[in-house]
């Protein structure tokens, strides 16, 4: 009898599990139907292009299909084009990424601190991003073409006009165009982040007659690591894709101080030069992912007290 009582027991414990194994896999079947349009489009537009453009990056070109490993690689590299440009991405972000954080930082920091037409200041900076592309070039040309207002005012001091788009100046024209349509985003993040800094800490801070420096450095540049983060990581993309608005002021073959990585393929592009315009993208996302990488775990140093 109890052997009989206990196999009972046991299938009837069973049957609440069976049931609650059928759920589970009915929850993953019906996740997994909402999820397969999702994946099916990032297999589709970006995991088999990606395999594709490995591909070609291995091979000697689409035809004849002949196995190079790493020759279209070092060929990239010995490419002067490609040196060029590299190193003109390389300066324009080394210079451009700082200001773009350092700048937009302190202008959150000088808006937070409720100065009169704090409101007014925020619109005005915020809108460069609601002006069209095209319509910020025509203003940029006006500016600094060859007979522009701004070599007008340098005739009127006495100076000589200067080719700005054909010139070492260039870069310089490319970097206030970058900041001036970036910031206005950047230190709007910056303010967000700032109001999310706990009033306790800054009211500890004040407590313990900490100087302003010690609580910008010590608790508000901590607390607001995450969001600086993040606004590099954004305006080092934007630095790279800078070459729209370069594109539209001098066109395929800027001057050789504008001419970068996006010149490079995009030029490479209508070559129809596989290889070497997948072996310059492979290189360029590893780049990337090594700069993010490297970011991301300065970010979890520096950060991680404020997460404990």
């Amino acid at each position: 009898m109890k052997k009989k009582t206990s196999e009972a027991n046991v299938k009837k414990a069973s049957v609440p599990r069976k049931k609650a194994t059928k759920r589970i896999w009915k929850t993953r079947a019906k996740l997994g139907a909402f999820l397969a349009p999702s994946l099916g489009g990032v297999s589709v537009f970006y995991a088999v292009p990606f395999l594709v453009v490995i591909f070609y990056a291995l091979v000697d070109n689409p035809i004849s299909k002949r196995f190079v490993f790493l020759e279209n690689f070092i060929n990239v590299f010995q490419n002067q084009a490609f040196q060029l440009a590299a190193w003109n991405t390389l300066k324009f972000s080394l210079v451009a990424v700082p200001l773009a954080v350092i700048i937009s930082l302190l202008m959150a920091f000088l808006l937070d601190e409720r100065i009169p037409f704090a409101s007014k200041f925020r619109s005005v900076y915020l809108s460069p991003m609601m002006v069209p592309i095209a319509s910020i070039i025509l203003v940029f040309q006006v500016l600094f073409n060859y007979n522009g207002v701004i070599n007008v005012v340098i005739e009127w001091f006495g100076g000589n006009q200067i080719d700005w788009f054909k010139s070492d100046w260039a870069p310089l024209v490319v970097l206030l165009l970058f900041l001036w349509k970036n910031l206005g985003y950047n230190m709007i993040l910056f303010l967000a982040a700032l109001g999310t800094i706990p009033r306790e800490a800054m009211e500890v801070a004040l407590l313990e007659s900490n100087s302003a420096w010690k609580m910008f450095w010590h608790i508000k540049i901590r607390y607001l690591s995450p969001t600086i983060l993040f606004v590099t990581i954004m305006s080092l993309i934007s630095s790279f894709k800078v070459f729209r608005e370069v594109y539209l002021l001098t066109g395929d073959y800027p001057y050789d101080s504008l001419y970068t990585l996006q010149h490079f393929m995009n030029n490479t592009f209508r070559q129809l030069d596989y290889q070497k315009l997948s072996s310059a993208a492979i290189i360029m996302a590893v780049v990337m992912v090594i700069i993010i990488g490297g970011l991301y775990i300065a970010e979890n140093h520096f950060g991680k007290d404020m997460e404990e």
